[in-house]
């Protein structure tokens, strides 16, 4: 199949309650996460960590978790083997978070390649979901990982989240390795 005579298809701009406008076809703005962003990107993990606990009950969210959060973006920020994404909207959501993405760099101590770039969170306020942000998200933490050496991209999430399975597969992920758990 020649890529050339299928064109990328361009996101569709996210419909809006005040409006804002896609900025080079994609309703936000993606940029490296600060120590001042600390605080409005905890309260997105803890919203992703709730949906994760609604499909399955062993995901219970901890009483400390905003706390644990706020711990973990700062050290992620910080360390040279993570990346932590800040997607700001546009137009009148202009310099406001509605989306994160956080990965680490692991190293493959059997496998080639030696490093893998591993999503751990990624989530964006309803309004902006469905408009292709979600695929821009992926395309810029894609780049961000490569460049820190990883030579494979993974994701981690709950396998009874359908909506991340569905995300993934469509993206070309594959399943590569289960972790299997019961309560004690």
């Amino acid at each position: 199949m020649n890529p050339a005579s299928h064109p990328r298809k361009e996101p569709t701009p996210a419909p809006t309650e005040t409006g804002p406008t896609p900025t080079a076809g994609v309703p936000i703005h993606v940029r490296p996460a600060t120590l001042e962003d600390v605080p409005a990107l905890v309260p997105l993990v803890l919203r992703l960590k709730r949906l994760n606990e609604e499909f399955d009950p062993l995901l219970k969210v901890r009483p400390d978790a905003e706390a644990r959060a706020s711990e973990i973006l700062a050290h992620d920020i910080a360390d040279p083997e993570a990346v932590v994404l800040a997607t700001e909207g546009v137009g009148a959501d202009k310099n406001r978070i509605v989306g994160i993405v956080r990965a680490r760099i692991r190293e493959r101590n059997f496998y080639l390649p030696e490093r893998e770039g591993v999503i751990l969170d990624i989530y964006l306020l309803p309004l902006y979901r469905r408009h292709g942000v979600g695929e821009y998200l992926l395309e810029e933490i894609t780049k961000a990982v490569k460049a820190k050496g990883a030579g494979v991209l993974t994701a981690e999430f709950p396998v009874q989240n359908q909506i991340a399975v569905a995300f993934y597969h469509k993206r070309g992920f594959r399943p590569t390795t289960g972790l299997y758990s019961r309560p004690l």
